[in-house]
């Protein structure tokens, strides 16, 4: 599995070996082990210590994949942690509050020469980006070039953002989000999308409500995310349950795909009393995609 095919992202505290652990074995896609907000500055290098030792244990086969949340570009952790975690144990690192191409290159310029020392593939390491966590960064959610080496997701951050602006909070009481940060979600899924990689919802706050996990998680594949960045394991199975097309969903996908492949080269068919073009048939492959039916995806890989 690739990043730009996981449903869900679980942080774990990189200091903590016992919710390290549990984030493994809580059938999350991908396990992003944290040396970032999770971790008090004095306990970091600690951190980076546990956080090493814990990639260095052997894989479980179909298990999730690992990533590292290191410090901000700008500040003094982010060299060291890139050097702690580095290597053959680690799929990808995200970094947060990412503002622009330039930290990008220089961030995998950093990586490289970390692979190219530790006898690593060049490359391997992949980058996530939290695009959207201050006022720079989100207006520059939609610079990031398409075919970025490394870069493979794009996720934002509203709580973070809301302390940057100095805001009391970031969403109305019905639980919608003021236009600020609406407008940095939207910025970073067009931005993600328009660069190629998977964007990322963050999952709410609420943990132990699975009805308000579940509808987030539906609400936020309706607009177009692939995956959310989970905080807590008990979302896990929510996540995954939403993000999964319904039996409806999949027919009627299956429809559209079976009447293009028999049109000869038809650009409209038309089906239950509607017309559908090219994106319909897109939005179908992609249905199929996070079904599982790859193989019945024709033309999504030229999107």
């Amino acid at each position: 599995m690739t990043a730009s095919m996981c449903r869900s992202f679980l942080f774990a505290p990189g200091d903590s070996e016992r919710k390290m652990a549990k984030a493994f074995a809580s059938g999350a896609d991908a396990v992003i082990l944290d040396l970032e907000d999770a971790v008090e500055a004095s306990a970091k290098p600690r951190a980076r210590d546990m956080v090493r030792e814990f990639l260095a244990e052997p894989r479980v086969a179909g298990g999730p994949e690992r990533w590292a949340r290191v410090n901000p570009f700008d500040g003094e952790d982010m060299a060291s942690d890139l050097e702690a975690v580095i290597g053959a144990g680690l799929d990808g690192i995200m970094l947060p509050k990412a503002e622009g191409t330039e930290q990008v290159e220089a961030l995998s310029a950093m990586i490289a020469k970390l692979e190219r020392a530790r006898g690593d593939i060049e490359g391997r390491t992949k980058l996530f980006l939290v695009a959207g966590e201050s006022p720079r960064g989100v207006l520059r959610c939609v610079d990031y070039p398409k075919g970025m080496a490394r870069l493979c997701a794009m996720s934002w951050g509203p709580w973070d953002l809301a302390t940057a602006l100095g805001a009391s909070g970031n969403r109305h009481p019905d639980g919608t989000l003021k236009p600020p940060y609406e407008l940095a979600r939207s910025l970073c899924l067009i931005g993600a999308v328009a660069a190629g990689v998977a964007p990322i919802e963050t999952a709410p706050m609420e943990f132990r409500d699975i009805p308000v996990v579940r509808n987030f998680a539906r609400a936020a594949a309706a607009d177009g995310f692939t995956g959310l960045i989970a905080i807590h394991p008990d979302q896990i199975a929510a996540i995954h349950e939403a993000l999964a097309p319904s039996a409806e969903e999949i027919e009627h996908a299956r429809k559209i795909c079976a009447l293009f492949a028999s049109g000869d080269q038809v650009g409209t068919i038309g089906l239950d009393g509607q017309m559908l073009d090219r994106p319909h048939l897109v939005q179908a492959e992609r249905i199929l995609f996070r079904a599982g039916l790859s193989e019945q995806v024709v033309s999504i890989a030229e999107q």
